[in-house]
């Protein structure tokens, strides 16, 4: 009794072996695979209401083939980018064979190889849905190392998104907020990715934007600079009081040239003849491209004009 019991765990632990080996190997196959699509195709709905079923001849461990002849009856659910699709009619937007090579991972599941699409291209419906494009703002809370500033306004991709909604709901959102982005003692160049504040009952085209905001260290230069006038019409004289201004540029670090030799600083005429109150704000033209920004004083100046004889 004991010899047939030894035997037949013999027998038993060989074809295990034989099993697991076998398994191990690489085989092609083809397989089916229902799937429904999600995207970001402007206007329409992000889950399409339409399964497709895709068809292709796959190389595979067995134990991959297992699995997918356990699961292959499951709708699975794959991320398309959007500009992956081409429209077709009506509601219905197709994918080709060839793009679909990039989601094969998603599709079949990881350590699968796609040989050949054997499917036609598959197509899905995605219904409308009412939308508005609104702008991102960006929530910021930014301090700088001394003598540190941004060389121009925080960027972001996007700058605005699509939001989707009941008409009754988006009437409400005309901004999208992000996430709070709290930086200290900023001395160098800065991204990364925020989180956006999506508005109850809606749905947002993106979930998050990535801003970059660039950092340099500037120097400051104070000049004395004499007011211009420009567009003044002929027999006119335009005075400016007063006829100087004291002007700090800010300056990218470090700077070998005096910006106020080539900067002028102007009133314009127009400015003046819609002016009720005579009191014009300063032009500027010809700011080199090393001023970040500048400051002038006094930031208002009181003009009179008087006729030629």
């Amino acid at each position: 009794m004991k010899v047939w019991v030894q035997f037949l765990l013999c027998v038993l632990f060989s074809a295990s072996i034989w099993l697991v080996l076998n398994l191990s190997l690489d085989y092609v196959a083809i397989v089916s695979v229902p799937v429904t699509a999600r995207s970001n195709i402007e206007g329409r709905a992000a889950l399409s209401q339409s399964e497709a079923t895709v068809t292709a001849q796959v190389s595979a461990s067995g134990y991959r083939h297992v699995v997918m002849a356990r699961r292959h009856k499951r709708t699975g659910q794959v991320s398309f980018a959007a500009s992956d699709f081409r429209h077709t009619e009506g509601d219905r937007y197709a994918i080709s064979n060839t793009a679909l090579y990039r989601y094969a991972s998603q599709i079949f599941g990881e350590g699968v190889t796609v040989e050949s699409f054997i499917s036609e291209d598959p197509e899905f419906s995605f219904p409308e849905e009412t939308f508005k494009k609104v702008p991102v703002r960006p929530v910021l809370a930014l301090d700088y190392a001394p003598q540190y500033m941004a060389l121009r306004p925080l960027q972001l991709q996007p700058d605005s998104v699509l939001v989707y909604g009941e008409p009754s709901r988006l009437e409400n959102v005309s901004v999208v907020a992000t996430k709070p982005l709290d930086l200290d003692g900023l001395r160098s160049s800065v991204h990364g990715k925020l989180r956006l504040e999506t508005p109850l009952g809606v749905r947002l085209s993106h979930d998050e934007c990535v801003y970059s905001l660039e950092v340099t260290r500037f120097v400051e230069l104070r000049s004395e600079v004499r007011l211009e006038t420009r567009n003044v019409p002929a027999r006119v004289d335009l005075a400016v009081l007063p006829s100087t201004a004291t002007v700090v540029f800010r300056c990218i670090f470090p700077t070998a040239t005096d910006p106020a030799r080539q900067a002028k600083f102007y009133i314009d005429y127009n400015d003046f003849a819609g002016s009720m109150s005579g009191r014009c704000v300063a032009h500027c033209e010809h700011l080199p491209s090393n001023v970040i920004d500048y400051s002038i004083t006094p930031e208002v100046f009181d003009c009179l004009v008087k006729t030629a004889e």
